[in-house]
C-alpha cells in the first residue's frame, strides 16, 4: 500500500509506464474474451485472504463478485475473473496502465493514485494508526521521536509517521506478518499502518487484550475503493453502481447486503465496527452520487 514523495513517484511512475493508449477498453476486452483479470492482495485480513480451508476470502473478494455480476448483467454472458496476486499498490497501477489488470480493490485513495488511475466509490473508511502493546504511551507526534516504528517500505503508512514525527527511528519490514513478529518481540515499539488491516490481523493472530490501535484519531483518514484504468468510465460506471448497490442495501436494511458487510466488519464480523458507524459511513459516500432504487438494475 504504497505512496511515496509526492515528487519522486510522480518521475518514477511518468517513467515507468507512460500513458497507456489500449486497443480496446475493459467492457470492450471482457465483452470479447468473458474474462475479467483482478489484481489483489492474498494476505490482507479482512480484505482479500486465503482462509484455514484455502479459499480466498474477504470484504473485497464479495465486492469482486458483485462486480463480476453487474458486468454479467450489462453483457448478458458469464464472465470469469482470474485473480492475480500483487503484493502491493505501487505493483498495481503499472498493471493497470499496461492493461495486464482490469481492477484492483482494497486500495487506499491517494490523489497521487489518482494521477495514473480512476478511483471507484468508497466502500471502506480506514486511516493510518499505530499498533501497539496494550498500555503503551505512543501515539501522540510527540511520543513518537525516538521509537522504533515497523512500517512497510514505501508504504503510506511510512510516509505519513516520516511527516507526523520525523525523529521517528522507521524500520522496514518486509510483511506485515514479519512487522507484527517485531512487535511481539518488542525488536520496535509500534507497527504503523492501515487501521482495518491491523486490526484484522490482530484478529486472526489473537491477542485482542494484549495489543491496542493508537491514537484514538488516525494520523491520516482516506476511502478504501477499487482502482480502474483510466478513460474507461463505462466499466467505471458499472463497478460503481456494483457497490452503490451494496450500500444501499445495507443502509435499507436489505438481508443479503447486512450479511456481506458484517461478516467482514460488522459487531460480529473479523473487524468488529458499531452498525451505526457503518451506516453513516456508507450514507455520506451516498449522498455524493444517489440513492440506488431497489428495482434498479442497471445504470
Amino acid at each position: 500500500m504504497t505512496k511515496i514523495a509526492l515528487g519522486f513517484l510522480s518521475f518514477a511512475l511518468a517513467m515507468a509506464f507512460p500513458a497507456a493508449s489500449q486497443a480496446e477498453t475493459v467492457v470492450e476486452k471482457v465483452a470479447r474474451t468473458g474474462v475479467l483479470t483482478v489484481g489483489t492482495s492474498f494476505d490482507i485480513v479482512p480484505y482479500s485472504y486465503i482462509d484455514a480451508e484455502g479459499e480466498l476470502v474477504g470484504y473485497s473478494v464479495d465486492i469482486v463478485d458483485l462486480i463480476e455480476a453487474q458486468l454479467e448483467a450489462e453483457l448478458g454472458r458469464d464472465i470469469v475473473v482470474q485473480r492475480q496476486e500483487v503484493v502491493d499498490t505501487a505493483s498495481r497501477i503499472p498493471l493497470l496502465t499496461s492493461g495486464q489488470i482490469d481492477l484492483s480493490c482494497d486500495t487506499q485513495f491517494t490523489w497521487e493514485r489518482d494521477r495514473y488511475v480512476d478511483f471507484s466509490m468508497s466502500y471502506g473508511l480506514s486511516g493510518i494508526r499505530l499498533l501497539t502493546l496494550e498500555g503503551s504511551s505512543l501515539g501522540s507526534p510527540e511520543s513518537l521521536a525516538n521509537q522504533r516504528i515497523g512500517v512497510l517500505p514505501n508504504s503510506l503508512g511510512q510516509q505519513v509517521i516520516g511527516l507526523v514525527q520525523p525523529a521517528a527511528v522507521l524500520v522496514p519490514m518486509a510483511t506485515l506478518d514479519a512487522a507484527f513478529e517485531a512487535l511481539q518481540t518488542e525488536e520496535v515499539d509500534a507497527i504503523a499502518g492501515d487501521s482495518v488491516v491491523m486490526a484484522g490481523l490482530v484478529a486472526q493472530k489473537g491477542g485482542t487484550d494484549i495489543y491496542e490501535l493508537a491514537p484514538a484519531l488516525p494520523y491520516q483518514r482516506y476511502g478504501i475503493a477499487c482502482m480502474v484504468p483510466q478513460n474507461n468510465s463505462t466499466f467505471l460506471n458499472m463497478v460503481d453502481y456494483a457497490i452503490g448497490s451494496l450500500l444501499q442495501g445495507y443502509v435499507s436494511g436489505d438481508s443479503q447486503s447486512l450479511e456481506t458487510v458484517n461478516r467482514w466488519l460488522g459487531p460480529e464480523g473479523i473487524v468488529q465496527l458499531p452498525p451505526e458507524l457503518i451506516t453513516e459511513f456508507f450514507e455520506m459516500v451516498l449522498v455524493q452520487r444517489a440513492q440506488v432504487p431497489p428495482s434498479a438494475t442497471a445504470p
